[in-house]
């Protein structure tokens, strides 16, 4: 790879700009998740939920990309509100389980309107958004197998 000036410029930089993109994002969805008393993790792990219902520690935390430590304290703190629930598993104490509640189900409609924040914000068509978020996949996947 090629060294040049425009390397050293703020700007040139992709990691800044997706930072800094996620950030703007995360302004955007604040004032909806304020309004159902989540946070940004929250709201991505009752996401996931809303798809299967169900799922392990695990699988939450490889999803996410997020650690047991920091994981293991924000579902105690869902259950707490009703949103999920945490078993141990009968076969292997070692795996808890999640489920979403009736209650955390409830506000996948509530939430509905947080994707679309985004895209009215974006200015960018709903297939613009679409190509960028497969870009940023493809990325992340080749990123991560490359630290592997």
């Amino acid at each position: 790879m090629e060294n040049n000036k425009h390397d050293l410029k703020l700007e040139e930089h992709l990691c800044f700009s997706l930072y800094a993109c996620s950030r703007a994002i995360l302004r955007v969805y604040r004032p909806y998740l304020d309004e159902l008393q989540l946070t940004y993790p929250q709201y991505l792990v009752l996401v996931s939920l809303w798809e299967k219902q169900t799922s392990t520690v695990k699988e939450l935390g490889e999803a996410l990309d997020l650690d047991t430590g920091t994981l293991t304290p924000m579902l105690k703190r869902m259950e707490t509100a009703g949103l999920i629930t945490r078993q141990r598993d009968t076969d292997d104490e070692r795996v808890v389980n999640i489920h979403i509640t009736p209650e955390g189900m409830a506000l996948q409609e509530k939430a509905g309107c947080i994707p679309q924040s985004l895209l009215q914000a974006s200015g960018m068509k709903d297939e613009e958004i679409r190509q960028l978020n497969s870009a940023i996949q493809l990325l992340l996947r080749n990123v991560n197998e490359t630290g592997k």
